[in-house]
C-alpha cells in the first residue's frame, strides 16, 4: 500500500491527504487484452471460469480530467457486468474501450491493454480536477455506474437518454476494483454516514437499476396494491427490488432457485416465494413452450394474492422473458434490464399486442434516482443487501460464485478497507 493510501486507511485528514504525492501504479482488478481469446472455441456447455481471466495487480495511475476526481477505493461490489467483461461477451470490453478511446484526449486514456473493471466503489476522494466545484479532497463517496456526457442536451432531461452515457467500469476503464478510481463529477453523491464501507458499495449499480425500474417515472410507476412478479428475488437487483415493493405498499412475488434463497427473499420482506422448480424452470434455456409454464405459475400467483401481476420485474432475459409477456395481465407491464441468461428473447406477441401489454426498457439510473436511493438509504427505508464480503485479492473467486448464481443479494469486495464494518460515522442509526 502506498503512503497516500495508508493516510486514507488511517482517516488524515484533508490538508495531510492533499500533501501527499500520488502513486505512479496503483493495484487493481483487471483484464488483459492479450486473453480476449482464451474462451474462443467454447460452446454454451463449456465453463467460461472468470477465475483465469481477473487478475490481481499493478496498472498505471492515469492523469486526472478536469471534471474528473480520483477516489481511493475504500470497498467495492460485484455486478454480473463483470461477469461479462471476464467472459468477454456478448463481446469483449477492449472493443469499449477502443471506440470510446477515439472520442477525444481525454478519452483515449481508456484505451489500454488492461481493463480495471468494477461498477460499485465508496471511498474517499484524495483528488479533484481543475474544474471540479462542489467536491473537496477527503469527501466520503458513493459513485454512481451512470458516467454521462454533461455537454450533450439530452443527458439534462434524463442522463440515462444521452449518446455519451456509459456504463462505467464496464464500457470505461479505470472502474472500482482497485484501490484507486477515477470518476465524473456527475457521478458522486454522500456516503450514507451509517454504513459502513462496504454496505455503502453494494448499493449504487443494484438499488438504482431497481427504483428506476419500478418506482420512477421512466419505468413502471409502481403504485400501492400492485402485484410485482420479481425474477431472481434473492440476487443483487431483485433483493432491491423486494424491499422497494414492500415500502411502496406493493404485494412482491419473488421467484428463486431454492430454499436458501426462498428464506433469504422472505427476511427481505417478500410476500410470497415461489421456487423454480415448482413450475418446471431451470437452467438458462428457455422453456419450450413459455405459455405452459406461464399457466403453472399464473395459477401459483392468483392462488397466493387472488390476481394476476401488474408488474413483471424481468432481467433474468432468455430463460423467462416469454413467461414474463406471458404471465403479466392485461395491460399489465414489463420492466426489463439485463440478461443473465441471454440476450435473445423470445415472446408469442399475441399475448403482448392482443391483451395490451408493455414492455419497458430500463437501464442503470439517472443522479437524480441515485440521490433518491441514498436518502432511502440515509432514512433507513432501505437497508443494503450485502451478504458476503472478499478482499480485493480474491475479486475473481467473488465474480466465480455471482457467475455461478451461488449468491444472495450482494458480494462486496473490500479494497483499502483493512476489514469489514469499518467506515461508519452515526452508528445511533443503525
Amino acid at each position: 500500500m502506498d503512503a497516500l493510501a495508508e493516510a486514507v486507511v488511517a482517516g488524515a485528514a484533508p490538508a495531510e491527504l492533499e500533501q501527499l504525492p500520488l502513486p505512479g501504479h496503483f493495484t487493481a482488478a483487471h483484464l488483459r487484452a492479450e486473453d480476449v481469446d482464451s474462451f474462443t472455441g467454447f460452446t454454451e456447455a463449456d465453463d467460461k471460469d472468470v477465475r483465469k481471466s481477473i487478475h490481481i495487480g499493478s496498472v498505471p495511475m492515469p492523469e486526472l480530467a478536469p471534471n474528473e476526481v480520483l477516489v481511493a477505493v475504500m470497498a467495492s461490489g460485484i455486478n454480473y457486468n463483470t461477469v461479462w467483461s471476464a467472459m468477454f461477451e456478448p463481446i469483449p470490453t477492449f472493443t469499449f474501450l477502443k471506440h470510446f478511446g477515439r472520442q477525444d484526449r481525454w478519452a483515449a486514456r481508456h484505451d489500454r491493454p488492461f481493463h480495471v473493471i468494477g461498477s460499485d466503489a465508496s471511498g474517499v476522494v484524495v483528488r479533484t480536477g481543475s474544474g471540479v466545484r462542489r467536491w473537496r479532497v477527503g469527501d466520503r463517496v458513493v459513485v454512481s455506474p451512470v458516467y454521462v456526457d454533461e455537454e450533450d442536451p439530452a443527458t439534462h432531461a434524463d442522463g440515462m437518454l444521452g449518446t455519451g452515457m456509459l456504463a462505467w467500469g464496464f464500457e470505461t476503464n479505470y472502474g472500482g476494483l482497485a484501490h484507486y478510481t477515477v470518476a465524473r463529477t456527475s457521478q458522486l453523491l454522500p456516503k450514507p454516514a451509517h454504513l459502513t464501507w462496504e454496505e455503502a458499495a453494494s448499493n449504487p449499480l443494484c438499488a438504482g437499476t431497481a427504483y428506476r425500474m419500478l418506482v420512477s417515472d421512466r419505468g413502471a410507476r409502481m403504485t400501492q396494491g400492485d402485484v410485482v412478479l420479481i425474477w431472481g428475488a434473492a440476487g443483487g437487483l431483485g433483493a432491491y427490488a423486494v424491499q422497494l415493493v414492500r415500502n411502496g405498499g406493493g404485494i412482491a412475488v419473488g421467484v428463486v432457485s431454492s430454499e436458501r434463497k426462498a428464506e433469504y427473499a422472505r427476511r427481505l420482506g417478500c410476500h410470497h416465494v415461489i421456487n423454480r422448480e415448482e413450475i418446471g424452470l431451470s437452467g438458462s434455456e428457455a422453456p419450450a413452450d413459455p405459455a405452459v409454464v406461464g399457466k403453472r405459475l399464473g395459477k401459483l400467483i392468483r392462488a397466493a394474492t387472488g390476481e394476476d401481476p401488474h408488474i413483471v420485474f424481468e432481467h433474468v432475459g432468455r430463460a423467462t422473458f416469454g413467461v414474463s409477456v406471458y404471465v403479466v395481465r392485461r395491460g399489465g407491464t414489463v420492466v426489463t434490464c439485463g440478461s443473465s441468461t441471454g440476450y435473445q428473447h423470445e415472446f408469442d406477441n399475441r399475448y403482448l399486442w392482443m391483451r395490451l401489454k408493455r414492455i419497458i426498457g430500463s437501464h442503470g439510473s439517472n443522479l437524480q434516482e441515485q440521490a433518491a436511493v441514498g436518502r432511502l438509504l440515509d432514512l433507513g427505508h432501505l437497508a443494503p443487501a450485502l451478504t458476503a464480503t472478499y478482499p480485493l485479492t480474491a475479486t475473481a473467486e467473488a465474480a466465480r460464485l455471482v457467475q455461478n448464481n451461488e449468491h444472495l443479494g450482494k458480494v462486496g469486495v473490500l479494497s483499502l478497507a483493512p476489514a469489514p464494518g469499518l467506515g461508519g460515522t452515526a452508528s445511533e442509526r443503525r
